[in-house]
């Protein structure tokens, strides 16, 4: 009873609080060779005042403390958009993180519940973010393997703990790889129909500079494509105008692919970037003063032959019209020339069946599994 009589859930208030919120996982997760850090200006703006996410959402953090030492972390967040276009009251739980000890888990957890509940929240789900855009879903199967940097690694327990408390799958995501061959899949020979049958084609773009004025035009794809997808809220103007200066501008440009049709409207895209998760890890999340010079070499194509793939979004009246086929056969070039061999695709819902057929001439293989649990309360 003693351990458990010293713990204490405190909401996170003031910068050294959420300086101690941010860093905790580095020591959770200290000698984890699987686990890469989230970047840490990211998780600054997200999680401080200023996201634009906090026009239609509202959160809390908190910290588990045990004799003055922090044991566990977790945020409580209501998308009220989300709650709206789905029908539902939910709380939501992101940024989880704890020892293992079940009593630390579940009194975070129980501290998000009573938080929700005072708000009107009628079920529990979770690990989701204030958005789509954040990363979301428990890692359940993959565990031996190194995470790509822009999704959620986990200890087993995790996952054990959370079914102990009665939560159980509401969706789940898979996370496939592909490996790139000097040949294209003989499905590429039919580009040229697709461009001429539907008007459409490639868009190039001699500077990123000129690639990412269409930034703006990607996430409003994203919009349509995604809006019948799990717990997906619409991104607003803000946010929008937020991820373009924040994202587009470090892209590589032979590393992205857009399609516009006869109109200049763009109508599918697909972003991926170097895998970079060990050069994060060795910077533990931060860019500067010093961690630069860990990431650099991975954006070396030369000395990195390892891709990810971050979003790719196909507007509706599109997806049966060729679209994607274009992207792949674009970037299956591009890859070819910078000697890129593998890609592992982004998290897609295991229930999405037009993005899980979408890279069969790859024979994609299983790579790890994240899901998203919920309990009514």
């Amino acid at each position: 009873m003693k351990a458990e009589t010293c713990l204490k859930i405190v909401p996170v208030k003031g910068r050294r609080m959420l300086k101690q919120f941010i860093h905790f996982p580095l020591d959770l997760y200290k000698g984890c060779d699987k686990w890469v850090p989230a970047l840490e200006d990211d998780e600054y703006k997200s999680l401080g005042d200023e996201n634009p996410s906090l026009a239609f959402c509202e959160r809390e953090l908190y910290l588990a403390l045990r004799e003055g030492e922090v044991v566990g972390r977790i945020a409580a967040i209501i998308n009220h958009n989300a709650d709206k276009k789905w029908g539902e009251k939910v709380v939501r739980f992101g940024w989880m993180d704890f020892i293992e000890d079940f009593q630390v888990a579940k009194a975070l957890v129980d501290r998000v519940a009573d938080w929700g509940k005072e708000r009107g929240a009628q079920k529990i789900k979770g690990p989701l973010g204030f958005t789509d855009m954040d990363r979301e879903g428990l890692l359940v199967e993959g565990f031996e393997k190194e995470s790509p940097f822009t999704v959620i690694y986990n200890y087993p327990y995790y996952g054990e703990y959370l079914e102990r408390m009665g939560f159980t799958k509401d969706a789940d995501w898979t996370q496939r790889y592909i490996e790139f061959s000097p040949t294209l899949p003989p499905m590429m020979q039919y580009a040229s129909l697709v461009e001429k049958r539907y008007g459409l084609h490639i868009y190039t773009a001699d500077t990123i500079r000129k690639m990412a004025r269409r930034g703006r035009e990607m996430f409003h794809v994203l919009n349509e494509a995604f809006a019948q997808l799990y717990e997906y809220s619409k991104l607003s103007e803000e946010q929008i105008d937020g991820y373009v200066k924040q994202y587009v501008p470090v892209l590589n440009k032979d590393m992205v692919a857009l399609v516009v049709n006869e109109e200049d409207k763009l109508v599918a895209f697909t972003v991926t970037v170097p895998h970079i998760s060990s050069g994060i890890r060795k910077a533990k999340g931060r860019i500067f003063p010093f961690g630069w010079m860990h990431i650099l070499p991975q954006l070396n194509p030369k000395k990195n032959h390892e891709a990810e793939g971050l979003l790719i979004g196909v507007l509706p009246e599109y997806q049966a019209k060729g679209a994607a086929l274009l992207m792949f056969k674009y970037l299956h070039e591009n890859y070819n020339r910078l000697g890129i061999k593998r890609l592992y695709l982004n998290p897609q819902l295991e229930d999405n069946h037009k993005v899980q057929t979408l890279f069969g001439d790859y024979n994609p293989q299983p790579y790890q599994r994240r899901r998203s649990f919920v309990k009514v309360l």
